[in-house]
């Protein structure tokens, strides 16, 4: 229980520690964020690193002066361009262990089954749209590399989406992170910001739920 206490308030307080950070590592705060959007979207076993709210709070921090926009922007999306190119080509080298059903400890079924759903219904674009839901934009482009999606293919979906969610995320922080309501209740719109990110795959599960029974029946 007091890990989980003191991880939620990682994300509640994340400006805190974020300001914390720059206090003691000071120009080395880049390398440090671009370590952990590049894990986030990277390495399919932590999708539980920050990477919405995280944005955000850079892109506070930047109009503050503690940080400057031009560096967050460019390493930050160059962290999740390349993240989502290492997460291909380890999907792309597990394929066959995949396809075999062998049991490999990090990958959750559900998120694979999840995200498969996503490539389903959006096909290529999912690249895109997964940028913006948590967890899922993890995996998506492992089950990219699994299923053999074209890389030319997926590289245009990949840079498009990484510039749109880096840029649209630090933007939104650097222009209404330090408006006074927002700076007033800060943990508050963190909230709100995981909310929002967790919303579009908590509606496409809730739908998923609801068709499986109809599908059965018509199987049957």
């Amino acid at each position: 229980m007091e890990f989980l206490s003191k991880f939620a308030d990682l994300f509640i307080h994340l400006d805190d520690h974020i300001n914390t950070v720059v206090a003691q590592f000071g120009v080395w705060t880049y390398a440090l964020m671009f370590i952990i959007i590049f894990c986030e979207t990277g390495l399919v076993f932590t999708p539980f690193l920050p990477g919405d709210s995280l944005l955000f709070v850079l892109g506070a921090l930047a109009a503050s002066g503690s940080l400057k926009l031009g560096p967050l922007l460019l390493l930050l999306g160059l962290a999740a361009i390349l993240g989502n190119m290492t997460n291909y080509w380890i999907g792309r080298q597990l394929a066959p262990r995949i396809f075999r059903q062998e049991h490999i400890r990090f990958l959750r079924p559900e998120h694979l089954e999840r995200t498969q759903r996503f490539f389903e219904k959006h096909g290529g674009k999912t690249i895109i749209i997964t940028r913006f839901v948590p967890i899922v934009r993890t995996v998506a482009p492992f089950v990219a590399g699994v299923g053999s999606m074209p890389y030319g293919k997926f590289l245009a979906y990949n840079v498009a989406g990484g510039v749109l969610w880096v840029g649209g995320l630090v933007s939104a922080g650097y222009y209404f992170g330090n408006l006074e309501f927002v700076k007033n209740n800060f943990s508050f719109v963190i909230l709100a910001i995981i909310g929002l990110s967790l919303l579009p795959g908590v509606i496409e599960f809730v739908q998923h739920r609801r068709t499986a029974p109809e599908t059965k029946s018509r199987n049957n």
